[in-house]
């Protein structure tokens, strides 16, 4: 465990050039998982712990005075434990999906408190940025409800379709080191770019917000809309297709509704998946703000305008969207004739006008 000395020094001894740079966030790290393998050594973390529980304020001057990214990746781990023992007893591997949307928040409003406990005030940035993703969150979890996602059995379709391809064990593998673990540390990287605002130091001069901020504010609620709109698109469409089959035959249906996926309308005409596209591109305009800190305190120079450490969130969680949307459209394909020809017709994310019209190579085949 860090002392009070450890955070506070930090923020007033090294300067802002070493701070920020991946090696000093290292050393912060290492340092203490070596604390707390000698306290572990010495016995005395039960103790600790229990003077915590028995006394909130030593409880809340530990938080404030140990590093805030040091508690994300303790939280983080605890939650990918649960998670993973959650999965395994049930055999539901959506356990990381359900919080999916509410983490990110809890994590970000972390950084914006811990701030706050040390600095007195709340940085403008911080709590910026906090509401944007509480914003996104309760969208994101609002619309996972809608689908079932939280029900008892809920479960995203792909897992039983890889574990009755790959086989109990490799599955068992794959939840240990992927769906649990890696997950779980990717919701707390994607919000990593706050954590350099926590950084900055604690002067209450130059907190303001500058135009990147501005921006990304700006391109967030943006995609935001965008992705409201594709997934109402999708729900709407779903629901309709369901209700319709209900009660009239396949064969007689035409267009989207006879084809089984949405695909000449609204902007999945555009994109194949503008929902996925919106989401990826929202964590990259939160990244904008770790770029909005650096520019502040003058240090583009040294450390780089535009690329920092904290974008291995923002790039990671692109590339994972690679690999799933690849296994999705793999199952849509097998499940529907006509996929492949929207996946040669509609780009895969970026939207843009369609090389041709679906309708119209129905219309070929129809002659």
């Amino acid at each position: 465990m860090t002392t009070k000395v450890g955070y506070e020094w930090l923020l007033n001894n090294v300067d802002s050039l070493h701070r920020f740079s991946w090696d000093h966030v290292q050393s912060i790290l290492l340092s203490n998982a070596q604390s707390a393998i000698n306290a572990f050594h010495r016995g005395t973390i039960c103790e600790t712990v229990k003077s915590c529980l028995e006394n909130p304020d030593l409880l809340l001057e530990y938080y404030r005075t140990t590093d805030p990214l040091v508690i994300l990746l303790v939280v983080s781990g605890v939650f990918a434990y649960i998670h993973y023992i959650v999965s395994e007893l049930t055999k539901n591997y959506s356990q990381v999906d359900k919080s999916w949307s509410i983490l990110p928040a809890l994590y970000a409003w972390h950084f914006a408190l811990h701030d706050y406990l040390n600095r007195g005030s709340f940085h403008p940035r911080l709590l910026v940025a906090s509401l944007l993703i509480t914003i996104w969150g309760a969208r994101l979890t609002y619309n996972f409800a809608r689908k079932g996602g939280y029900e008892w059995k809920g479960q995203d379709y792909r897992y039983p379709y890889i574990a009755e391809k790959i086989g109990p064990l490799a599955m068992a593998i794959l939840n240990l080191t992927v769906i649990a673990p890696f997950q779980d540390l990717l919701l707390a990287l994607i919000v990593t770019p706050l954590y350099l605002t926590n950084l900055s130091g604690l002067s209450k001069d130059n907190i303001g917000l500058t135009n990147i901020d501005f921006a990304a504010i700006t391109l967030h609620l943006s995609l935001l809309l965008f992705e409201v709109i594709a997934d109402d698109q999708q729900f709407l469409f779903q629901t309709r297709k369901h209700a319709v089959l209900d009660y009239v035959d396949k064969s007689k249906l035409s267009g989207d509704y006879k084809r089984g996926f949405l695909s000449e309308s609204g902007l999945w005409k555009y994109s194949r998946h503008p929902n996925f596209f919106a989401e990826m591109s929202m964590w990259w305009t939160i990244y904008l703000f770790s770029v909005a800190t650096i520019r502040q305190a003058g240090l583009t120079e040294v450390v780089g305008s535009y690329l920092n450490w904290t974008v291995v969130g923002a790039f990671t969680l692109t590339l994972l969207f690679q690999g799933s949307t690849f296994l999705t459209e793999y199952i849509s394909a097998e499940k529907y004739p006509d996929y492949k020809e929207y996946q040669q017709s509609v780009n895969r994310f970026i939207p843009w006008f369609p090389n041709r019209s679906i309708t119209a190579d129905d219309s070929k085949k129809n002659n």
